[in-house]
This record gives C-alpha cells, sequence and structure tokens, in this order.
C-alpha cells in the first residue's frame, strides 16, 4: 500500500495529513474553511485516495496561509507515497464539465516541479473564499509533489462550478497518473530515474 503521514506546525499553521494513494475515496477534512474542505472531498473522492486531514491556521489573518500550507502537506505526502514512482502510468489528463463550465487538468508526476493555472475568474470570491487561493494550494503542492500540473478553465461564468470542475479534473487526472502500468517494467522516463 502506497501510504504517508505528514505533519508540519509553524507559528500560522498546524497540519496533520494521512494519506493513502490506493484507496477508496474515504475523506475526512477539517480546515476551518469550510468551501475549502468541499473541494478537498471532491479530490479525494475523485482521485479514488483516502485523505485524512486537520488543518488549524490563523484564519483570524486570512485564509492563505492554511490553503497553501495544506498543499505543501498533500504534496509531501504525495511525493512519500509515490516513493521511486516505478511503475506508475505518470501522466494524467481530465475534461470535467460542471454545469456551465468546462475545466480541464494535464498533469505529469515526473519529478519536476512547475504549475500553470489559466482560470479568468481567479479574482472571483465564492462566499469568502478567494479563488485566487486555488492557485496558490496547486503552486505548493506542485513544488512538494514534484509534479507539473497544468490547469485551464475553458469556460465558465459560476465561480464554484469552475472551482469544482479544476478540483474534479486534477482528481481524475491524479487517479490516471498515480494508476500501476502492468506494462511498465521500471520507471517511466528515458532517463531511467524520476
Amino acid at each position: 500500500m502506497r501510504k504517508a503521514h505528514v505533519e508540519r506546525k509553524t507559528k500560522e499553521t498546524s497540519i496533520v495529513l494521512s494519506l493513502n494513494l490506493d484507496g477508496s475515496g474515504e475523506v475526512n477534512v477539517r480546515t476551518g474553511i469550510g468551501f475549502f474542505d468541499h473541494m478537498l472531498s471532491l479530490l479525494g473522492k475523485h482521485a479514488l485516495i483516502d485523505l485524512d486531514i486537520e488543518a488549524h491556521g490563523d484564519l483570524e489573518v486570512d485564509y492563505h496561509h492554511t490553503v497553501e500550507d495544506t498543499g505543501l502537506v498533500l504534496g509531501k505526502a504525495l511525493n512519500e507515497a509515490l516513493g521511486d514512482r516505478v511503475g506508475i502510468k505518470r501522466y494524467g489528463f481530465a475534461s470535467i464539465p460542471m454545469d456551465e463550465a468546462l475545466c480541464e487538468t494535464s498533469l505529469d508526476l515526473g519529478g519536476r516541479p512547475f504549475l500553470v493555472m489559466q482560470c479568468p475568474m481567479k479574482h472571483m470570491m465564492v462566499k469568502d473564499f478567494e479563488v485566487k487561493l486555488v492557485e496558490e494550494f496547486f503552486r505548493a503542492l506542485s513544488v512538494e509533489s514534484r509534479s507539473n500540473i497544468h490547469l485551464r478553465q475553458i469556460y465558465g461564468d459560476e465561480a464554484h462550478h469552475v472551482c469544482e470542475g479544476i478540483f474534479k479534473s486534477f482528481a481524475r487526472a491524479l487517479r490516471q497518473a498515480k494508476e500501476i502500468d502492468a506494462n511498465e517494467k521500471g520507471v517511466p522516463s528515458s532517463k531511467g530515474v524520476i
């Protein structure tokens, strides 16, 4: 079983996270940010990873530290659970409709962190949650998981639906990329290492 447990404590946040890459999508998330909990629950369910997250942050300041640090911790857990990445499919892609919105993710678990997020709505709000924080979360996750992530809002005019499309498309792309490929006998790289 590809599992990881990560704890991170700073003066701004305290986060404990457990992850099972080969789970069934069981999720228990408590960050103190309702909308973010909803998005993380979607991620676990659609990626078929078991996820337990307890985060306490300086929410009286704003949501930024909690969201970004959760991305760092989840990324570190993904990296640990993937191990040497032998036998994985490595690449994943998903295009997800969410009512009027359409979003897509292209993902490479190949060891090179980079994030591109094209989202015209990123300065909109969902209640008290700024969509821009989605970018901060995925940037942190990209760095710590050593993953190349491209997120794109193709269209949509409801910020909640756009965020949901982004998280679900990432989850479905991750679900593909983390799978073990029966035909892959080693590391899926011509370099021989990821």
